[in-house]
C-alpha cells in the first residue's frame, strides 16, 4: 500500500463528504463546507479522487463529454448515475444562483443554463435538472484546479459507480443505492460487502453517517477511495486514455 495520503470525496447535502486514508492511521470520514478545506487539512502531496466532473468542454456531443460516454456501456442498468455534463459556457452562465435551492431563481437559472447547453452541444441538448444541482460544486473544483496547476495532479476525477463495476469483477450492479430518492437497503448491502472484501473495516462501513451526509454518500466516498489508492500505487485506468483537455488544461478523464 502507498506510503501516501489518499481521499475519496463525494458531494453531500452538508457540502463535501470524505473517507480520508493517512499513512499508518484507520480511514475516518468527516464532511467538509468546502473542498478547500479539504484539500488545508491533507498533506500538500495528497491524492484526491472525486465525484464530480473536472475539465469542461467548450462544445459538447452526443452523450456529453467524451468519458461519460465510455463508461456508460459498462455499467447497464447503472448507466443513469452518469450525467451529461455540458459546456463551461452552460455551467457558469446562471451565477450566483444555488443550484441546490429550488425555487424560482433556480427555475429560471436552469431555463438559462440549459439554453446556453442547447446553444453549445450537437445535437442541441438541455441541461439534466441532476447535473444542474451539481453545478455549485463543479464550478467550486474547477476554480481552484484552474488557479492552482499543481492540483491538477493529485486530484482526479473518479465516478462511484465505476468504482464498484471494478470491484465485482468488472461487473456492473444491478440494484441502486437509492429507489424513488429513498435509501434501499440491499444496494447499499451490496456495495457495503464488495468494500468489505477489498479489506475496509467493516466498523467503518456500518458506522452511522456524519452529519450532513447520507449513507449512500459515505459509500460513494469509499468507493472512489479505492480509485485513489489505485492512482497512487500507479494502477488506476483511465476513459479516455490518454485523457484529454479542456482549454484551460484541466484534464477531462475519469478513473477507476
Amino acid at each position: 500500500m502507498s506510503g501516501r495520503a489518499v481521499a475519496g470525496v463525494d458531494g453531500c447535502r452538508a457540502g463535501w463528504v470524505a473517507a480520508i486514508a493517512l499513512p499508518g492511521e484507520p480511514v475516518r470520514v468527516a464532511v467538509f463546507r468546502g473542498f478547500a478545506a479539504l484539500l488545508s487539512l491533507l498533506p500538500a502531496d495528497a491524492l484526491i479522487a472525486v465525484d464530480m466532473p473536472i475539465g469542461l468542454p467548450e462544445h459538447t456531443l452526443h452523450g456529453g463529454r467524451g468519458p461519460e460516454s465510455l463508461i456508460r456501456p459498462l455499467l447497464g442498468m447503472r448507466q443513469s448515475s452518469v450525467f451529461s455534463i455540458p459546456s463551461r459556457r452552460a455551467v457558469y452562465a446562471a451565477l450566483p444562483v444555488d443550484e441546490a435551492a429550488p425555487g424560482e431563481a433556480w427555475a429560471a437559472a436552469h431555463r438559462l443554463a440549459s439554453a446556453v447547453a442547447r446553444e453549445t452541444s450537437t445535437p442541441p441538448r438541455g441541461v439534466a435538472i441532476q447535473a444542474f444541482g451539481l453545478f455549485a460544486r463543479i464550478r467550486e473544483v474547477d476554480a481552484l484546479l484552474r488557479a492552482d496547476a499543481a492540483l491538477r495532479t493529485r486530484v482526479i476525477e473518479a465516478h462511484p459507480e465505476l468504482a464498484f463495476w471494478r470491484l465485482n469483477g468488472r461487473r456492473a450492479l444491478e440494484m441502486p443505492k437509492k429507489v424513488r430518492n429513498r435509501p434501499h437497503p440491499p444496494g447499499l448491502e451490496a456495495r457495503r460487502a464488495l468494500l468489505a472484501a477489498d479489506g475496509c473495516d467493516p466498523a467503518l462501513l456500518s458506522a452511522p453517517p456524519p452529519r450532513g451526509a447520507g449513507a449512500d454518500d459515505v459509500l460513494d466516498a469509499l468507493a472512489v477511495l479505492t480509485v485513489a489508492r489505485r492512482a497512487a500505487a500507479g494502477t488506476v485506468e483511465r476513459f479516455p486514455e490518454p485523457p484529454s483537455a479542456d482549454a484551460c488544461g484541466l484534464p477531462i478523464a475519469i478513473h477507476v
